[in-house]
This record gives structure tokens, sequence and C-alpha cells, in this order.
């Protein structure tokens, strides 16, 4: 087995393990890969061990990749993660099949403009409203989940939040939480939270969807 195929199962053993304590059934919660420059092989490897749902943070690096990916024969599901700009909006829904990342009611109407099917969309929160991160405030959720909702070409799934970065998981739990009442209270269906540090606390809170780089890839180079 190779080492990616085996951090595939120590993650999948510890979403198992976390959902098990919050009386979950681990087959509701989602592994999202996030690859970033992680060489195609190295995807090729995590589709092999049984994932099928791939991240990428950034259209341009993903592009080449994704293409070689799918020139071999896989045909993983895509997720963009990463902050999109309204000008690579064009190119991210052409080889994205979700984009998880829509922090702004301009970019959803761009996506809108630009696309020619239905896009499944995640509306990203800004939970603690940290100045540094993208995201809705909560306070303008409500207003921007009328708005986008009306767009034809969008069809909303969700939440996603990107959770401060702490040295104590147990931190950010209240994050989550406040992000899961939130989903509750719009009636979607879709919670992405929860990375390599945190993603058993996102689970135990209701996470459907965790995005896991490094616990899978290993350690960013570059």
């Amino acid at each position: 087995m190779s080492q990616i195929a085996e951090n595939v199962a120590a993650v999948r053993e510890r979403v198992q393990r976390a959902a098990s304590r919050a009386g979950r059934s681990p087959g509701e919660v989602t592994v999202c890969a996030v690859s970033k420059m992680g060489e195609a092989g190295k995807v090729i490897a995590a589709y092999e061990a049984g994932i099928r749902h791939f991240g990428e943070n950034w259209v341009q690096e993903a592009m080449p990749k994704i293409a070689e990916i799918e020139k071999l024969g896989y045909k993983p599901i895509w997720h963009m993660v990463g902050h999109l700009q309204t000008n690579k909006v064009r190119t991210a829904i052409r080889v994205f099949d979700i984009i998880q990342s829509v922090d702004s009611t301009r970019l959803a109407r761009e996506i809108d403009r630009r696309s020619d099917r239905v896009v499944p969309v995640l509306l990203e929160v800004n939970v603690v409203a940290e100045p540094s991160k993208s995201g809705f405030r909560v306070s303008e959720l409500s207003e921007a989940l009328a708005e986008i909702g009306r767009l034809p070409h969008l069809d909303v799934r969700g939440l996603m939040t990107v959770a401060p970065a702490v040295s104590d998981p147990e931190e950010v739990r209240p994050v989550f939480r406040r992000l899961r009442k939130l989903r509750d209270e719009t009636g979607l269906r879709d919670l992405s939270m929860g990375m390599t540090d945190d993603f058993e606390v996102a689970v135990e809170e209701g996470a459907t969807i965790v995005r896991i780089g490094r616990a899978i890839f290993g350690e960013r180079r570059g």
C-alpha cells in the first residue's frame, strides 16, 4: 500500500470515529482531498485509494492537473475551494463541478452570467468576521441567500467556512456549531468545514464535507 493509500485509510478511520462519537453515520461525510500543488500522480493514488472528491485552491494551478488526470481516464469530482476571482469564473465553471467558495453576491452574479448550466455552489461564511478572510458575515447571509437563490444558474447546496487557525481544535468548535445552526436555519443541506487540524471536531459538529490536504498528501512543497 502506498503512503497516500495509508493516509486515506487513516483519515477515513478518524472520520468514522468522530462520526461515531456524534451518533452519526460516517457515510454522511464526504472527504474532499485538497491536492494544492500535489502532482497528478498523487491525486491518482488517492483516487485509487477510494477518494472521489478533490479540491483545488487556484484555477490556473488546477487546469493542467485536471486535464492530465482526466486524459488518463480518471473522472474525479472537482471542487473549487479557494478564493475565486471574477475574472477566472469562465474557466472555473468549465473545469470544476462544484464551487464551494462563493463569497459575495457579485461573484454569484458573475457565475450566473457566465454559465450555461446549473452550478452547484456553497456560500462561504466568515463566521467570526476575520478581516483577513473572505466570506459573508453572519449578518449578511439571509439577504445574500435571498438574492443568490433567485439566480437561475446557481444551485445553493450549503455553507462553507475556514475556521481560525488555533493550536487546540476545541477552540473552533463554537465556529462549527454556529455554521451548523445557520445551515439548519436556512434549510440547506451541506456543511463544508474542517481541515487537517480540526476535521474531527467538524465531523462531531455536523460537517458533511471535510477538506483534507496535508493529512492525505503530506506537507506542501514550495
